[in-house]
């Protein structure tokens, strides 16, 4: 199976129709159709690595002050809690059954497979782990594509909300287009070392990643990239001047 790694933005992404969603479910009919999904979600920072080991995990709408519509939207894909139980295991994990599909997961994919008929289980991030740490991770579930497991990074390359222009054509700020084309520049390059040590930007990577993690899971789409792997930008731009919405197809 491919890999991707989405910037999801906005929870609005949910119900609009524009040329991101539209490329998500561009996404969903090009795609091998997958055995399971499995998201690795910039939502859901835990002590440990988590897995969610449940066969119906509920929805979760994890925002506040958007319109009724998205609080009332459902995404009712079965969880595969024996697969997701050997993922914690090869993650150096555990299960959970308190979690569910945050925003990070079914906000894309309901636009990918609207009929949400492809088993889902989410990975959480470890708050206490470093990037090459994370890094690790991802090379370590490296096999689940061989069974068919389509393995999603969602978060965004650029996430600083405090410096969101609400402006309608907002331009981004030169230090988002700055650290944006460095991840392009570096997957392009396969230089994984690079993306591991972004902090070396400094003060751009400070006002690009502000917290790390809508970043973390792009390292867990590039540590799952093989020798002779394609990589395409399915999408790319900067919304409300400091959120990427740049998009990635491995293989």
């Amino acid at each position: 199976m491919p890999v991707l790694f989405v910037g999801h933005g906005s929870p609005m992404n949910a119900v609009e129709d524009n040329p991101f969603t539209r490329s998500l479910a561009a996404l969903g009919r090009d795609l091998p159709r997958p055995e399971a999904i499995l998201v690795v979600s910039a939502h859901w920072l835990t002590r440990g690595t988590r897995t969610t080991c449940i066969p119906n995990p509920r929805t979760i709408h994890d925002f506040m002050g958007f319109p009724p519509e998205l609080y009332a939207m459902d995404y009712p894909a079965p969880g595969a809690p024996a697969l997701a139980r050997e993922i914690a295991e090869m993650a150096g994990g555990v299960c959970d059954d308190t979690w569910g599909f945050d925003h990070a997961s079914w906000a894309i994919l309901r636009h990918m497979y609207p009929d949400a008929d492809v088993p889902l289980i989410e990975l959480s991030l470890d708050a206490a782990l470093s990037p090459p740490e994370h890094f690790e991770i991802g090379a370590r579930i490296a096999s689940l594509r061989d069974r068919g497991v389509l393995i999603v990074g969602s978060g965004n390359v650029v996430h600083n909300l405090r410096a969101v222009r609400w402006d309608e054509g907002a331009e981004p700020y030169s230090w988002a287009i700055e650290f944006d084309e460095f991840v392009r520049d570096r997957l392009e390059a396969r230089d994984d070392e690079a993306l591991i040590d972004y902090e070396q930007l400094g003060y751009v990577a400070s006002l690009a990643v502000p917290t790390n993690e809508h970043y973390l899971p792009l390292l867990y789409a590039a540590a799952l990239r093989r020798d002779g792997d394609g990589l395409v930008f399915t999408h790319t731009g900067v919304d409300m001047g400091s959120v990427s919405m740049r998009c990635v197809r491995i293989g």
